[in-house]
């Protein structure tokens, strides 16, 4: 195992983390369009943040799941880089555009005919329904932009231009706040939308985005020398094999993305002020991830250039280092976090019941960030690696067979409140963390093996 302390990591480390670190920057700006549009719903009102609280964990599985598919283009570009096959590069970005547009017309067309109805079985007060809607609504804008970007962004971020990104993300934050703050609280001429507003600004800040990533890679080199924008005709093989690896990754996410959604519609019966503290919890947690899965992120890009062009003893020491500095820097922010978890819920509400229900779900959220410090990077690792159906099937078992049904009994069986579905959100991602240890353990033994024979 190579020690971050051992001088010969010194390199290693700084690659890493200069793909990482910017990473951390896109990703928190990511959150951060979340975090102002549960925020600022949230000082509009308990209704609106409520309202966009439900729209918010609908979307989420969808966004992730979808995304996760599309983002099969990272590594692919990541192994034809290192093989030098950088004529296929061009290939796969078209695809992966292509699979956007054919997936955004799917959900927007699902979303017209079964989300009214899918909202109005959930027994939701009016108020928090009409919200609910429209902020749908108004995010279903961004949806064709919001996907088409995660092919281009694969391409600027593999090739190692991962500030750019981050640099794109950051100066999109502060415009994706002012939206915000126009859209909720009707400033600047428009009408006061609450937390409907928060859906269309961030729907805005999707095409925003866009658009600035069809300009790098138009206009900016190295991108432009792969002319990836263009027609393509679809071609099976290559179709097959994106979908081969990205299905498993997108329904990977999915699974864990949705149990969310699921978790959000049994606490709904708990009332408003249950939905609102557990919203926002779940915000502020989900922004702390993005440091796992940055580092996750990174590690698909690092490792999945060295497995391409063979290295794999390199290859090997990214694992070691990533999942050390992960949980370094993961012992950090939990301490943090527990410190300081009434501040925390200050950020989102004013309401003293909220705020004590917020600071009890964050100590249940700093249990599975720990274990996330470790699944999060093995699932990037594994990518990297080509190897997608273990995160699949992994996160099939811990969220589906162990931490819905052990939130459903202790919730209707021990009683525990809406505090059952995160005591057994714990229970899931550990059992999560301990299959993908097994399985990257079980594949470093395979793939040295087959270097042996080479």
């Amino acid at each position: 195992m190579l020690n971050i302390f051992c001088a010969n990591a010194r390199e290693k480390i700084n690659r890493l983390m200069s793909v990482m670190l910017p990473i951390i920057g896109t990703q928190l700006a990511i959150m951060g369009m979340n975090f102002f549009d549960a925020s600022m719903s949230g000082q509009a009102s308990d209704v609106d943040l409520a309202g966009a609280a439900i729209g918010g964990n609908i979307w989420m599985p969808i966004q992730a799941g979808v995304g996760g598919i599309l983002m099969a283009a990272m590594p692919l570009v990541a192994n034809y880089l290192g093989a030098g096959e950088k004529n296929k590069i061009a290939v796969v970005v078209r695809h992966g555009l292509l699979l956007a547009v054919i997936f955004s017309l799917i959900i927007l067309g699902c979303g017209i005919a079964f989300l009214p109805p899918f909202l109005q079985n959930m027994s939701l007060e009016p108020e928090v329904y009409h919200v609910a809607v429209w902020y749908m609504a108004g995010l279903g804008m961004g949806v064709l932009p919001f996907f088409m970007i995660t092919p281009l962004r694969s391409l600027v971020d593999t090739l190692g231009y991962t500030y750019l990104t981050m640099t794109i993300y950051l100066l999109a934050l502060p415009i994706n706040a002012c939206l915000n703050y126009a859209f909720i609280f009707g400033k600047c001429g428009l009408p006061r939308l609450g937390g409907i507003g928060a859906g269309v600004a961030s729907g805005l800040t999707f095409w925003l985005l866009f658009v600035i990533f069809v300009f790098i890679v138009l206009r900016l080199e190295p991108f432009r020398q792969y002319h990836v924008l263009g027609w393509v005709k679809p071609k099976y093989q290559w179709l097959k094999d994106y979908l081969r690896i990205g299905v498993p990754m997108g329904f990977a996410i999915f699974m864990e993305a949705s149990i969310f959604g699921v978790v959000a519609l049994f606490i709904a019966k708990f009332g408003t002020e249950v939905i609102a503290a557990h919203q926002a919890a779940l915000n502020f947690s989900s922004v702390v991830y993005m440091i796992p899965m940055s580092f996750s992120l990174a590690l698909t890009i690092v490792v999945g250039v060295e497995y391409g062009a063979k290295n794999y003893r390199n290859a090997k020491d990214y694992v070691h280092l990533g999942l050390q500095l992960s949980l370094i820097i993961a012992s950090i922010y939990m301490l943090g976090e527990y410190f300081f978890r009434e501040e925390i819920a200050l950020i989102y509400t004013e309401n003293p019941k909220v705020i004590n229900l917020v600071k009890a779900f964050l100590l249940y959220a700093i249990g599975w960030q720990a274990l996330d410090a470790v699944a999060a990077p093995i699932q990037g690792i594994l990518r990297g690696y080509k190897d997608v159906d273990a995160t699949f099937y992994s996160n099939v078992l811990a969220y589906w067979g162990i931490c819905l049904p052990l939130g459903l009994y202790l919730d209707y069986g021990l009683h525990q409140g809406a505090f059952a579905y995160w005591q057994s959100l714990d229970a899931g991602v550990l059992s999560s963390a301990v299959i993908l240890v097994a399985r990257l353990w079980w594949l470093q033994k395979k793939i040295k093996r087959e270097a042996l024979v080479e």
